[in-house]
């Protein structure tokens, strides 16, 4: 891939494939002063958000196998657990807990290789290497936070 090279740069791109929407319950949440043992990056990346980073219980799943220690982690309420537990666009009271959800939309990303056909003098087809295949992507994240005033974006519009 690093051999290619995209012809226009500066040009605004759409995507040839959609990928859907992908719903993320983000169940857990991670002790920020221990999380080192999963990434390196975890203080640079997530230093604004000391009190508030967030995993799915799958993922703790995954590291505790590969021997992280699971002190790290805490599973935070649910709305099965909390059936008074709602959701934050609908809460009233900002001083409520409530299940907050982040949406997100990643418009244009590199996916894949993209191949081209073509047939040579005696007429057989071969395939060679002749760009990059462009995708969408969405997620929605909901996580539990202990108020709504931490949740604030996801107002009912």
């Amino acid at each position: 891939m690093a051999k290619l090279r995209q012809k226009n740069p500066r040009t605004v791109r759409q995507a040839e494939e959609v990928r859907g929407l992908e719903h993320l319950s983000m169940d857990v949440a991670v002790n920020f002063s221990k999380a080192a043992q999963l990434s390196s990056h975890i203080h640079n990346v997530c230093a604004e958000a000391r009190e508030a980073i967030y995993t799915r219980e799958e993922d703790v799943k995954f590291w505790l196998e590969k021997g992280v220690d699971g002190s790290m982690f805490e599973v935070l309420p649910q709305g099965s657990d909390l059936p008074e537990l709602q959701r934050c666009r609908l809460c009233l009271d900002r001083w409520k807990p409530c299940i907050c959800s982040y949406s997100l939309s990643i418009e244009w990303y590199p996916c894949m290789l993209k191949y081209c056909r073509s047939r040579d003098a005696g007429g057989k087809v071969s395939s060679y290497k002749c760009g990059i295949r462009s995708c969408q992507k969405g997620y929605t994240f909901d996580y539990y936070v202990p108020q709504k005033q931490l949740c604030l974006w996801d107002e009912e519009t």
